[in-house]
Parts: structure tokens; sequence; C-alpha cells
């Protein structure tokens, strides 16, 4: 099983083959638990702003954009740290 570190480089390394499920797993480690409203999967952030990280599911994958969404919110969460 991968780690939360393994996905997200690979989520980095390529942006187009990045599974749903594993999206959620890394989300909810660094987010907590999502508000699930239909497909959509809302995680709340701790800044103000773009207050919230939606991801949703496209044929057990997620979409290329969405994903940089999630890692631009881990590095802004990371380098408030």
């Amino acid at each position: 099983m991968a780690t939360i570190e393994q996905i997200v480089e690979s989520m980095r390394a390529n942006r187009n083959a990045v599974r749903f499920s594993d999206c959620v797993k890394v989300c909810t480690h660094y987010f907590g638990k999502p508000r699930i409203c239909g497909s959509h999967h809302v995680f709340k952030t701790p800044w103000k702003g773009e207050p919230w990280v939606n991801v949703q599911e496209k044929s057990g994958f997620m979409k290329p954009y969405q994903i940089k969404q999630v890692l631009d919110a881990i590095d802004k969460l990371e380098d408030e740290k």
C-alpha cells in the first residue's frame, strides 16, 4: 500500500493517472473528512479566500485540473507550517 507521500509524488509526476480513491485519501489526510454533495467531495481548508478543495470522480480517476488545485492547496498548507 502506498504512503501519502508516495501518492502525492505520483500526483505531481502524472496528473492524468490519479485514482479518485488515492486523491480522497490524500485530501482527508491534509484537510480532514469531506462533505459529500452528490459526486463532489468538498474539503475545507484552514485559510480564508478559496476555502475548500472540491474533487469529483471521472471513471475512477481524477480530473487533471482538480489535481492541480489539490497540489496547490497542499503546497500552500506546507508553506504555512
